[in-house]
């Protein structure tokens, strides 16, 4: 079975429906009456250059979503111009997708920091999150996503038993109280979540997953895990940044790529 057109794709599907409402409902009613019948535009970026995980993965992506986006009211272009971010192209979609990397130059970083700002809305995938130098770029993995650096991971990729922590979020309403993950390997992070006060955790590993991973010495066996969270920085107390992180990796000898996505509904200044 296909791992990308199984939970994961499903939940990017469902993270997508999520922000075409978000988007919907901030704009004011005349906007919305004239907007009501145009998809929603979202633009992939990929390098598509290392990592043969990574290339399937992007060859399964541009597969997949464009199939989603005729079936779903949204349409789905796919670069490798990350410049983009920088020349203002960006401003032409209302989500940007970052399949197997993040932008690098200063141009780059300033533009999508603008664009989030903006009212921009953003999913990512693989190393989109990945960085063991969160200073290199503070806005993104310290404040944006509030994540940090890299910590640790577990493996061989199980499913997990989640527990939902706030059902008062559009994107965990109609969830129950647990529920178990498809297969992922899982990440943590450097920064604890419940030490922001920006940050409203909505889902995390329930302690019954424990010990979470085959292998002994890279399992966890107790601790707290976030996994899914929003960052409400400058939304008046409304929910903007909503970044769901599920780490898959594939299995050995699986032809299919799978993926960790992370996603974040818009951002104001």
């Amino acid at each position: 079975m296909n791992t990308f057109t199984s939970g994961t794709a499903r939940a990017a599907l469902r993270v997508f429906l999520l922000l075409a409402t978000l988007l919907t409902l901030a704009a004011p009613p005349a906007a919305r009456a004239s907007t009501a019948a145009a998809p929603f535009k979202v633009l992939a970026l990929y390098s598509g250059t290392w990592d043969a995980a990574h290339i399937d993965f992007d060859k399964e992506a541009d597969d997949w979503f464009p199939r989603q986006a005729a079936a779903n009211g949204f349409t789905y272009t796919a670069s490798t111009d990350w410049n983009l971010l920088s020349n203002g192209g960006v401003n032409a979609y209302q989500v940007v997708l970052f399949l197997d990397d993040l932008p690098q130059t200063a141009a780059q970083r300033a533009g999508f920091e603008q664009y989030m700002r903006g009212g921009g809305a953003w999913m990512g995938f693989h190393v989109s999150a990945f960085t063991t130098d969160a200073a290199s770029w503070p806005w993104y993995h310290d404040q944006f996503l509030g994540s940090g650096n890299f910590r640790s991971n577990t493996w061989g990729p199980t499913s997990a038993v989640l527990k939902v922590e706030d059902r008062t979020h559009p994107a965990t309403r109609n969830l129950p109280a647990t529920f178990t993950s498809a297969v992922s390997e899982w990440y943590s992070w450097s920064n604890d979540l419940r030490q922001n006060p920006d940050i409203r955790i909505l889902a995390s590993v329930d302690p019954s997953s424990f010990p979470l991973g085959t292998d002994p010495n890279q399992s966890w066996y107790s601790g707290y895990y976030p996994i899914l969270w929003t960052n409400t920085e400058g939304s008046r107390n409304t929910p903007e940044t909503c970044r769901r992180d599920q780490p898959r990796r594939r299995a050995a000898g699986s032809r299919s790529a799978t993926c960790r996505a992370t996603a974040s509904t818009p951002g104001r200044a």
